[in-house]
């Protein structure tokens, strides 16, 4: 073991160098050791590829880490956190107020209850992080998105004479991020969109949770990424920070291709669990800690020791570097808000998160018709509209924009040859898409990515993932329902939308027709930190004749009385999307009857839960029992509003491969059953 520290020695340019590196190795240590809990062996190994990155190339004022032309890092390999807050804490990364946006303290408090180091890297959470990593291959995908961000402003705001985006990204990734198939997936689109601009550095250490990754995992990953498209670079040993340093030269002077850099790595590097699985995912044991402190020549009797000069020379290193190149960009964009005023007022909006100035003046009022169009075609006009006075609104389909009509219409497409394209091509890849496009929304971009909504089962992940962070992505799913008719089962939604209503901070919306679109969309622009997902129909839906029912606005309120009675009702009827309509018909035959019905159209029950409990006993006296609920979709869920008493018209089985009507007449979607169901509630 002594021989293996010594060998640092060598590899580790200057005392100062490798007393960094072994500080973070030992806080690293030190804090799982305190928590009893983490992943000591990764950071322990790649210390020396933190340090060399951030003290030598990252331009990330310490200062002001919110600095928009800043060099991203993203730790893809989340598990390591305690190499991101090493960093973090070294580099002396300040929060707006000026205090530590990681201090020893934090670092002490590892994983426990409400500090800012938590397991695994939380964004908003912690300063200084920029993705919530942990799910492996999502910081990867998240990377991609980011470098496309940086690509898509620098070809629109950068002029002659002002380049206000020049930036780079780096992802930090293992063994497991490159098995998962959402890594691929982005790695595959940033080869193909030549995304120079995009460094992964990959810790081939050879081990997993399960022991020697040799038991799944052989393949040649270099040939792998030079099949993408990419420029690989070897460094055969992670202490070896001239190759390190060499490595980043490299990837900054390419300039038609994103890089790889594998590093080769041991886990739990100078410890007596050095090579081994033991090394990852646990404590290394107090006697174990003290070995291997007295491997590296440190203080076998001090825990979270930094040693004199080394937060000053790590902090110093940066601001020395980065801070005139801040001060020289604020200065430059002071410049660019006189030369070219207009891009400027984009430029301070996407970094303000604020809107432009009548952004939805070209929102269409649709006309009552009883033959409507899909809430796909509708969604598509309300987001052109939208796009003419938003530059910033972009994104894309799996394959599927003309299913889907998220295409931006006169738009040329994002392309290697043109970066200034707003409408992307992310392949048959609906995971990749959704990682990607959270990236971009975390450069500032208002993102979207589409597809039909059976296969949010492949783009779960990042979905949830954009709730978690608060971001203010927005999925639109097409083909909602059983309505996809002759496609059947496979591709005819069931379970997803329980999924969305499940995830905490989503806003699902479920429009009943054109005009709730239209109020959704404005809703989802209006709430730049609130991601949300449009659930919309491939069939034509008739527009609602508002003159005779409520205003659409009521989609504000997330549910909304849609047509009444005088008095208290006798039963409601709650339907959202395509069933809405199918409500409205049988509302109408129970008053023919001389029943006192009332129809709840409510298309977001995320934003029906924020209302007050005045507002929610307007809507669904309690006093009224007699309830059903309509949606072509799973039941959970439903008993909060039809009560005990309710009944529900839903789905306990997937569909079938056949036409609509007779789908509807199979499952009970018509106005006959609805109004049957009606009465039986009122007479239980």
């Amino acid at each position: 073991m002594t021989d293996t520290a010594n060998s640092a020695n060598v590899h580790e340019d200057g005392s100062s160098d490798r007393l960094a590196i072994d500080t973070i190795r030992t806080l690293s240590m030190d804090a799982v050791q305190a928590a009893n809990s983490g992943h000591p062996g990764t950071p322990m190994a790649l210390a020396p590829v933190g340090h060399t990155l951030w003290t030598k190339f990252l331009r990330y004022d310490p200062a002001h880490p919110h600095w928009a032309n800043r060099d991203r890092f993203v730790l893809s390999v989340g598990h390591a956190s305690m190499l991101l807050y090493s960093l973090l804490h070294l580099a002396g990364v300040k929060q707006p107020d000026g205090a530590p946006a990681v201090s020893l303290d934090d670092i002490k408090a590892f994983r426990q209850l409400g500090s800012k180091t938590p397991g695994h890297p939380e964004y908003s959470h912690t300063v200084g992080v920029e993705t919530t990593t942990g799910p492996l291959g999502q910081g990867c995908g998240n990377s991609v998105g980011m470098a496309i961000a940086e690509r898509w402003m620098a070809a629109r705001y950068n002029q002659p004479g002002f380049t206000l985006f020049d930036h780079d990204v780096y992802s930090l990734c293992g063994d497991g991020d490159l098995m998962e198939g959402v890594a691929a997936e982005a790695a595959s689109l940033a080869g193909h969109l030549k995304l120079s601009n995009l460094c992964w550095i990959y810790d081939s250490n050879n081990i997993s949770i399960e022991g020697d990754t040799d038991l799944a995992f052989d393949e040649d990953v270099g040939m792998r990424f030079q099949a993408y498209g990419w420029n690989v670079i070897h460094v055969d040993d992670a202490n070896d920070v001239a190759a390190l340093t060499k490595a980043f030269e490299q990837f900054r002077a390419t300039t038609d291709k994103p890089t790889l850099i594998i590093v080769h790595s041991i886990i739990g590097w100078g410890s007596p669990r050095a090579g081994s699985e033991k090394a990852h995912g646990e404590a290394l044991g107090e006697e174990n800690v003290r070995l291997t402190k007295q491997a590296y020549g440190w203080p076998e009797d001090k825990s979270f020791y930094v040693p004199e000069g080394v937060q000053e020379g790590f902090e110093g290193a940066m601001v020395e570097r980065s801070a005139p190149l801040r001060e020289a960009w604020e200065a430059s964009l002071a410049k660019y808000r006189e030369a070219h005023p207009d891009l400027a007022k984009e430029v301070d909006a996407i970094l303000g998160g604020t809107l432009p100035e009548g952004w939805d003046a070209e929102i269409p009022t649709f006309e009552a018709d009883p033959k409507g169009l899909a809430s796909r075609d509708s969604s598509g006009k309300v987001l052109n509209a939208i796009a003419k006075k938003m530059p910033w609104l972009i994104g894309g389909s799996a394959d599927l924009a003309p299913s889907t009509k998220t295409d931006i219409k006169g738009e040329a497409s994002f392309e290697a040859s043109n970066y200034a394209g707003r409408n992307f091509h992310f392949g048959v890849r609906e995971h990749g898409m959704g990682a990607i496009v959270n990236g971009m929304a975390l450069s500032g971009l208002r993102s979207y990515g589409s597809t039909f909504f059976v296969f949010l089962d492949y783009m779960r992940p990042p979905v949830r993932l954009s709730a978690l962070m608060e971001l203010g992505a927005v999925w639109v799913f097409t083909h909602d329902s059983i309505g996809v008719g002759e496609d059947g089962p496979t591709h005819q939604p069931i379970e997803q939308l329980v999924m969305l209503r499940a995830t905490p901070g989503l806003d699902a919306f479920r429009p009943a027709d054109a005009n709730e679109v239209a109020v959704a969309w404005r809703v989802i622009i209006e709430n730049h930190k609130q991601p949300a997902a449009l659930v919309l129909s491939r069939q034509a839906l008739p527009t609602i004749d508002r003159s005779k029912y409520a205003s659409a606005d009521g989609v504000r309120q997330g549910g909304y009385v849609l047509a009444d009675c005088d008095g208290t009702p006798d039963v409601i009827l709650i339907a959202t999307g395509s069933e809405v309509n199918l409500a409205l018909e049988a509302h109408e035959k129970l008053v023919a009857e001389g029943k006192k019905s009332r129809v709840v159209s409510m298309p977001s029950w995320f934003r029906y839960e924020q209302q007050s409990d005045a507002y929610k006993e307007s809507v669904l006296p309690a006093g009224v029992t007699a309830r059903v609920a309509i949606e072509i979709g799973g039941e959970i869920g439903w008993d909060r509003y039809v009560g005990l008493k309710g009944r529900t018209i839903t789905m306990s089985t997937f569909g079938a491969s056949a036409p609509i009507a007779k789908l509807a007449d199979q499952y009970g979607f018509t106005t006959d059953n609805v109004v049957k169901v009606a009465k039986e509630v009122m007479a239980a």
